[in-house]
């Protein structure tokens, strides 16, 4: 004879339709929003660099005077083309020539100078293949003894400003704050201060804009698709 209580005990057990119904609905919404926001991003960037591109464009060469319907991206393929023959035409002497011209003239404007030199400068760092610059992930005790904080390790503190610092090895560190890692405090420290992480830039941003929610295994294990990929232990703090 069945007992009782044990069918009792299944049926409170067992979700009910509600619970169901809220369950399929927060599963549907984890697996269509990131796809909706990523959508709707890549649209809105195509159509912006569509509409910078296509007025420099003459309109015979538009897609739609041969075809019964617009394609987006046109810009962006005329965009990506573009930057390549300029880089292709500045890496001749030639093109060096033209271009250090150009930025003498610019170097004579008072305010264009700056913003110029300063924008250039930024992507010369971001960009460039033998700089340092975030390519480390490290921690520093922030904001108080005891409270570790992510942080993307910089460059060496240049000689003007080491030697106005106490003590030696001052290093650069910035740290983003969640969940917008675009923002957040650049300050110098000693280096050895700073615990250096074995996980990568990508990783420690993921783990900063999802709040300590996506850890770097993780993100790992999710780029390897499904497959496990061992992270290695960071080192302890001095």
């Amino acid at each position: 004879m069945p007992d009782p209580r044990a069918a009792v005990e299944t049926d409170l057990l067992r979700p009910t339709f509600g619970t169901r119904l809220r369950r399929y609905f927060f599963t549907g919404l984890v697996l269509a929003a990131p796809l909706a926001i990523t959508a709707s991003v890549t649209w809105w960037f195509v159509t912006l660099v569509d509409g910078w591109v296509r007025p420099l464009v003459p309109a015979q060469f538009w897609p739609e005077n041969y075809l019964p319907f617009p394609i987006p991206g046109f810009g962006v393929v005329i965009a990506l083309v573009g930057l390549t023959l300029l880089g292709f035409f500045a890496a001749n002497l030639v093109g060096r020539t033209l271009i250090d011209a150009g930025e003498a003239i610019l170097n004579r404007m008072p305010v264009v100078r700056g913003l110029y030199k300063s924008v250039k400068q930024v992507f010369e760092t971001i960009f460039s293949q033998s700089g340092t610059s975030f390519r480390k992930v490290g921690m520093v005790q922030f904001p108080q003894p005891g409270m570790w904080s992510i942080v993307f390790i910089a460059q060496e503190a240049a000689p003007e400003i080491a030697d106005a610092l106490p003590g030696e090895g001052q290093i650069g560190v910035f740290l983003p704050c969640s969940p917008n890692p675009t923002t957040g405090f650049f300050f110098y420290l000693p280096r050895s201060e700073v615990v250096e992480l074995a996980i990568t830039v990508e990783q420690a941003a993921k783990l900063v804009m999802s709040a300590g929610l996506i850890q770097p295994s993780e993100v790992a294990r999710l780029g390897r698709h499904g497959h496990d990929e061992p992270v290695p232990a960071a080192p302890q703090a001095p």
